[in-house]
């Protein structure tokens, strides 16, 4: 049942807050709903969950279409596109995974005509891999600093992916990059770029994360089970 997953969920963020002196409201619980169903969302937002995910705009434009309700705060947290902006800068909460000047700017144009500044995540490379997205963590500071003209846009913090290994230790020292990356760039003290937030930590690793100072998690197979493939 989604409302007991969730729970134990949060169960897990404050034992995890717990054993480093963190205080739990300061993890948000971001619940990742890709190929799951409205229903299936609308038992998280029951529960408790108010901040939800999702990979892919012409599903989270559809779900956000049929779900209506406004006291959800909409997270894209998949590759976004520049051409699919437009569709979800009057709105959304906050966008995880930016990895291109390119990309930003267009975000922040769409954002200046909406009369919005919108909180983006840079998401980072840290385990090196050739199959994931995300710029190299010795490039951080220069791409901060070349989005310094941006009024539009808060570069509000990093995202990453972890590795997916079976134990959840081999995030640890990807998690534990990421923070000292994030501590690093926010001594810029760039007015854009205020640096608040780690994205860090998703079903099997998300305890390292909240340990090595992850404010979000993104949970999907925990509270909604194992995905449903399109074939």
């Amino acid at each position: 049942m989604i409302s007991k997953k969730v729970e134990n969920i949060r169960g897990r963020i404050t034992e995890a807050c717990a054993r480093v002196g963190r205080d739990p409201a300061g993890v948000t619980l971001v619940a990742v709903t890709k190929t799951f169903s409205v229903d299936a969302i609308r038992a998280a937002v029951t529960a408790g969950t108010r901040d939800v995910g999702e990979n892919y705009v012409q599903e989270l434009l559809a779900k956000r279409e049929a779900l209506q309700d406004d006291s959800v705060r909409w997270h894209f947290v998949g590759h976004l596109q520049s051409n699919k902006v437009r569709q979800i800068v009057p709105w959304i909460s906050m966008i995880h995974a930016v990895d291109s000047g390119g990309l930003v700017r267009e975000i922040d144009r769409r954002a200046k005509s909406t009369g919005r500044v919108i909180d983006c995540l840079i998401e980072v490379n840290t385990t090196g891999e050739k199959s994931k997205f995300g710029i190299d963590p010795r490039w951080t500071h220069e791409f901060v600093r070349e989005l310094e003209d941006l009024n539009n846009v808060r570069l509000a913090g990093l995202m990453t992916i972890g590795p997916f290994l079976p134990d959840p230790e081999g995030s640890r020292p990807m998690f534990r990059l990421l923070r000292e990356l994030r501590d690093k760039l926010a001594t810029l003290r760039q007015g854009n770029a205020p640096m608040q937030h780690l994205s860090m930590g998703m079903s099997g690793d998300f305890e390292v994360g909240i340990e090595e100072g992850a404010t979000l998690i993104r949970i999907g197979t925990a509270i909604f089970g194992r995905r449903i493939k399109n074939t």
